[in-house]
């Protein structure tokens, strides 16, 4: 049985990878970005959706375990 708890700490979690995840990709990108090396872009444009796929793929996990 799901509880609270595992609904607190999916989002805890979520939140932190996402956020470490997707900072350093933008702090990479613009770093590259401002050196003239426009690849750097690359990694700014996909920083926002890899957050959110994180924390969509640690709720598939939680939702495998209800069902």
């Amino acid at each position: 049985m799901i509880q609270r708890t595992d609904i607190v700490w999916l989002g805890i979690s979520a939140a932190v990878t996402g956020s470490l995840v997707s900072g350093l990709m933008l702090g990479i990108g613009l770093g590259l970005a401002t050196r003239g090396v426009y690849a750097g872009f690359l990694l700014v444009i996909p920083a926002a959706p890899a957050a959110g796929l994180i924390g969509w793929l640690l709720s598939r996990r939680l939702a495998r375990q209800i069902g």
